[in-house]
């Protein structure tokens, strides 16, 4: 299969190390310095693309690789709630675009944090009828992380919260705290606490090869595909 990067930081370069360990071809590397390979021979001729750049270039790499019919396996957090021309966010914008290209999203590609998401909603489904517990989220990473909080731990609160807002005329908010601290990879917590006792689960990655491995999965999976699909769509739990 042939891969294009979109963006050669940290993450690109890893990515391109797991892509060629599973034998695929990196086709053409993009840069913030070589915008116009967007345009080459060599970008249109990729299977799909896999995009780890920043928030503020994010919707516009997804939307130059369309221009070409490449499929696009978006890893950037922090954009989704940008708010498009019409007043929508942009990723309900980008999931109507998506019918007729192709874009694989989620907050975070890792296997072992996928599990856990599971397991967090399952827990809050548990702790639902639990009044007397408050839960809160902290999440650390390093210091280079451009948005706070990360794209995760929202998508573990918005989790949380559809199970214990189901059926009440009242809303709970999960309490979201981010530290941005050396070169963690990445650590989120989910804690109920109570006057009796607190639970809690934790998921620590310890390096950025999880993450990097789950987009060249993605992207295997997106080879001749459009519409959107996230993580539910590429694993089995």
């Amino acid at each position: 299969m042939k891969i294009a990067l979109i963006g050669y930081g940290k993450m690109g370069h890893i990515v391109e190390e797991q892509a060629l360990k599973r034998g695929h071809e990196i086709s053409v590397i993009i840069d913030k310095d070589n915008q116009q390979d967007f345009d080459s021979a060599a970008f249109a001729n990729a299977d799909v693309a896999i995009e780890f750049s920043t928030p503020d270039t994010a919707v516009s790499n997804i939307r130059a690789a369309w221009q070409h019919h490449v499929p696009v396996v978006c890893g950037t957090t922090g954009w989704t709630e940008h708010t498009g021309d019409n007043g929508e966010k942009m990723l309900h914008v980008l999931q109507a675009e998506a019918r007729e290209n192709g874009l694989f999203w989620t907050s975070n590609y890792s296997i072992g944090m996928n599990l856990f998401m599971a397991l967090n909603r399952h827990l809050a489904e548990l702790m639902r009828p639990q009044t007397e517990y408050s839960v809160t989220i902290e999440e650390t990473h390093h210091i280079h992380k451009k948005d706070a909080p990360s794209g995760t731990a929202v998508t573990l609160a918005q989790d949380i919260e559809k199970v214990l807002n189901a059926g009440h005329d009242t809303e709970s908010h999960v309490e979201i705290t981010s530290k941005r601290e050396g070169e963690v990879p990445g650590i989120h917590t989910v804690c109920y606490d109570s006057a009796a006792d607190c639970i809690r689960i934790t998921h620590e990655a310890k390096s950025r090869e999880g993450f990097a491995l789950g987009a060249v999965l993605a992207a295997e999976f997106m080879q001749g595909k459009r519409g959107f699909y996230n993580m539910q769509d590429l694993l089995p739990f």
